[in-house]
């Protein structure tokens, strides 16, 4: 049987644009009307099977009813521009779904549907009318049913004839003598004051229609009466407005409304467009082209590789092929392997070869190892890093990689939420490879899958690769980032991995010394707090805590959780001068993280066979290129604390008789700065090698160097390094423990001072307002669509990233650079040194006494002329017999 659906395209636009928060796409385009939109599309077309379909739309602001009430719909506010600009692309989603659309000057998408919904009465046909606006229920009738969304657009409520009797106790028709009485807000329809839907339903319950009502007013009593008689007219008119107008002069043939499915290569085409990765992976888009790159993945012939046949594949490895590494684990130091896929592409047959685990360590699988660590065979894959390691931990050397996916797409885009090969594949068009948890399962239930299963699914991860390599190197070309990535990220990527395998010794025994060390001094902490607090108490937990402090001690209590008092740290560190038993609570809080979190942890990351830890460098998850170190995180040591800097006492050479030798870069975010803003003093200041933060207080203050004091210093240092971080007056103030007003003056007058900083800091934002990214001197991008945004919060936060990711990447890439380049050095120089840890600005090595000199004078070489910039870069070198004594 034939169904018409009728969307009523305002009106969605708007209840999807408000119930949804507001997105947008990597290029800065608003879609979360869009997106709602789209949803209820999907919803409807799956739940209705509509058999016609049509969508209407306002023409414009003026109509016909404008002519009888110039106020007409005067007191809604300005369409929102970040819904505004939507509108085009919910028409272009239209197309992609092929749903016919239709307007007409002077007319209300209402008075077109109206029309078409008379017309389809009169034929007897059954129409289905979606819309977020209740006057749409006067259309109902034994053909049309009136969906009316609620919760935004996710529910709707559905009305025929018997439905309205039901609610409002009403005809149809009489819905327009409602809103005639009680008037519309929204479309500035005045009605009678005074008059709400509760004495509206009742006025009509008793006399039917507004014009038996004003014929009746001798029924009605008191300033009610007078209300009615005062405003007739106004009723009349307002009931008229209300009128859905039904005689729109358009075609209303039933075929020129028949739906007949999407067209799957635009609809997937606007889904990765607007970047709708969830309908993606969702939808089935078969295998419809993706626009000129035929990107979507063709028939796979998945070999699953036995002794029988293995020789097939060696006979077919050439000097150049897609591989992919599967291993299983979050920690590729302790992934476990399931094999290798070679994807062959010989033109004519899409083939892949998975070669599981044991059958490539055996004697069968050494000529596919031999090809492995070959360097003159090049491979393309996904994760080298990960895949390097995870090999590397069982024999197996990889080398010869000249193309890794998801290094690309992360230098594509930093802010990529899902980089997975999966991911990945629906992003760009090839959405047939499965995610592994819809194949392996998650957690308890991991499991691989039956032989042939796994091999297909590998196979066409390892043929997804393939495919994306072509596409992600000419965007690496457009983006100018092809340096970065053969020169910087692909290369670092091995770097890393040799670091990673050779781990750094840990001194065991002495750290499970430092543990009964901290112990000690917790217990002595411990006992100060109770006899402080004058009563004992678990001070880990809050609540015990929260009424010693508020209600025992009577200290000023400010935030209050549903469990009771807030004693974050915020809050403890406030209240650290009204007693001195907070500092003490604070202190124990620190030495228990240490003990828990660096002892105890640390001790569990130990390697038994070879007595190290091997942290892993995450290289693709800041959006600033810095790298993230897990299994143990090596960067968050604390050394704030001199009980924290002891913790480095237990890193120590591998090696009897080596040293550990650290140099760190000094001041490298504001040497960055200096160059990028060419800013004359702050330039000056790195040239004469000045102390920079004694500099700063001396422009800023107007002293001479002799009067600068250590508070003076303090305030400069905090404004700096503010600065480089987008630091707001807020932030300042609580750093410096100032008013904002005068951390907003201080901030103002380092500007003054600093004009090359000021003008810089204004140029970017509008250069990442014009362009929708910022870049690093390394050509590194990182997206900001929020810097358009409306809202004055989400502009600001993206205004300072603009401001400080050219310095903090560039400072990033920098030290990549200096790992890179030191890598190559201690090859070329034939040196035993050992590159161990990369830890913010600082790269740590183990080296033999005999190579000590050297290294001190090699290491601050290489890494002053990583890159060069109009300011000296300068990297401090120390060494002792532990990470500790090389301060």
């Amino acid at each position: 049987m034939d169904k018409l659906i009728i969307i009523d395209g305002n009106s969605i636009a708007f209840r999807a644009f408000y119930a949804l928060p507001l997105l947008s796409n990597s290029s800065g385009l608003h879609t979360n009307a869009v997106y709602g939109f789209t949803t209820m599309l999907l919803k409807l077309i799956e739940e209705e099977k509509p058999t016609h379909f049509l969508v209407a739309f306002d023409a414009g602001k003026i109509t016909f009813r404008h002519k009888e009430y110039t106020e007409y719909k005067g007191g809604r506010a300005k369409t929102p521009s970040e819904l505004s600009e939507q509108f085009p692309l919910i028409k272009e989603l239209l197309k992609a779904f092929k749903i016919p659309q239709f307007e007409l000057s002077g007319y209300e998408a209402d008075d077109i549907i109206g029309t078409l919904t008379k017309a389809a009465d009169a034929k007897g046909e059954k129409v289905l009318l979606v819309s977020g606006d209740k006057d749409m229920l006067q259309l109902a009738s034994e053909q049309v049913t009136v969906a009316i969304t609620r919760k935004g657009i996710s529910e709707m409520d559905r009305f025929d004839p018997e439905a309205i009797k039901e609610k409002y106790g009403l005809t149809p028709n009489q819905i327009i003598d409602l809103k005639g009485l009680m008037g519309d807000t929204s479309d500035n329809i005045p009605g009678i004051p005074g008059v709400g839907e509760k004495t509206a339903l009742k006025m009509l319950h008793d006399f039917g229609t507004v014009e038996e009502v004003l014929a009746n007013t001798a029924s009605l009593k008191g300033k009610m009466k007078e209300k009615v008689e005062e405003h007739a007219k106004s009723a009349l008119m307002s009931k008229e407005l209300a009128t859905i107008y039904r005689e729109v002069p358009m075609e209303t043939a039933w075929d020129s409304f028949r739906y007949e499915g999407f067209d799957g290569q635009a609809l997937s085409s606007m889904f990765r467009k607007l970047e709708f990765k969830s309908l993606l992976e969702k939808m089935d888009f078969g295998s419809v082209p993706v626009e000129a790159e035929d990107l979507i993945i063709e028939n796979l012939e998945a070999v699953a590789v036995t002794e029988a046949n293995v020789g097939e594949l060696i006979a077919k490895l050439d000097d150049h092929a897609a591989i992919h590494v599967e291993a299983v684990g979050e920690n590729p130091h302790q992934a476990i392997m399931v094999g290798v896929v070679w994807f062959i592409d010989d033109g004519a047959t899409n083939t892949s070869y998975y070669v599981p685990f044991p059958l490539l360590q055996s004697a069968a699988g050494q000529p596919l190892r031999d090809w492995l660590s070959d360097a003159s065979k090049k491979k393309q894959l996904f994760d080298l890093h990960r895949a390097q390691l995870a090999l590397a931990w069982q024999g197996i050397h990889l080398a010869g990689v000249d193309f890794d996916v998801l290094l690309a797409a992360y230098l594509l885009d930093p802010t990529e939420s899902n980089l997975s090969l999966s991911g990945l594949s629906v992003k760009y068009g090839l959405p047939n490879v499965k995610a592994d948890e819809d194949v392996f399962g998650k957690g308890a239930k991991f499991r691989l899958p039956e032989l042939a299963a796994l091999s297909d699914h590998l196979g066409r991860k390892a043929m997804a690769m393939a495919r994306m390599v072509p596409v992600l190197r000419d965007e690496l070309e457009k983006g100018e980032m092809h340096r970065l990535f053969y020169e910087l990220e692909l290369p670092l990527a091995g770097v890393l991995a040799e670091m990673e395998m050779r781990g750094i010794t840990v001194d065991a025994e002495g750290l499970k010394s430092l543990g009964a060390e901290l112990i000690k001094q917790l217990e002595t902490i411990m006992s100060s707090i109770y006899k402080l607090a004058g009563v004992e108490f678990n001070i880990n937990s809050p609540k015990q805590l929260g009424e010693v402090l508020f209600e025992k001690l009577g200290l000023p209590a400010s935030k209050k959780t549903k469990t009771g008092y807030s004693t974050d740290a915020e809050v403890l560190e406030r209240l650290a001068p009204y007693n001195e038993v907070v500092g003490q609570i604070l202190h124990y809080r620190s030495l228990a993280k240490l003990q828990s979190t660096y002892v105890e942890g640390l001790l569990k990351e130990v390697r038994p066979e070879t007595g190290k830890v091997h942290t892993y460098y995450r290289q693709t998850i800041a959006a600033t290129g810095r790298l993230s170190s897990q299994f143990p995180n090596l960067q968050n040591i604390p050394i704030r604390l001199e009980e924290g800097r002891k913790i480095r006492k237990v890193f120590v050479p591998s090696e009897p008789g080596w040293y550990i030798l650290a140099a760190d870069y000094s001041q490298i975010e504001l040497r960055v700065l200096a160059h990028i803003s060419q800013d004359e003093k702050l330039t000056e200041a790195f040239l004469e090698n000045m102390d920079i933060h004694t500099k700063t207080a001396m422009d800023v203050f107007g002293v001479e160097e002799s009067a600068v004091d250590s508070n003076m210093r303090r305030q400069a240092k905090a404004v700096n390094f503010g600065i480089v971080y987008g630091i707001s007056e807020y932030g300042l103030s609580q750093n410096l423990d100032i008013t904002r007003k005068e951390a907003g003056q201080f901030i103002e007058q380092y500007f003054a001072v600093f004009q090359g900083v000021r003008r810089y800091m204004d140029e970017i934002v509008k250069d990442a307002r014009r362009d929708g990214y910022v870049t690093t001197l390394l050509q590194r991008r990182r997206y900001l669509p929020e810097i358009t945004a409306s809202n004055f919060n989400i502009r600001s936060f993206a205004e300072r990233t603009a401001m400080n990711t050219p310095i903090q990447g560039t400072a990033a890439d920098i030290i990549k650079l200096a790992m890179v380049q030191m890598a190559d050095r201690l090859v070329k120089e034939g040196l035993k040194s050992r590159m161990l840890l990369q830890v913010h600005d600082e790269l740590v090595f183990e080296v033999p006494a005999d190579e000590l000199d050297i290294m001190r004078e090699l290491v601050p070489e290489v890494m002053a002329a990583a890159l060069k910039l109009d300011v000296p870069l300068r990297a401090d070198v120390d060494f002792g017999l532990t990470w500790y004594d090389a301060k």
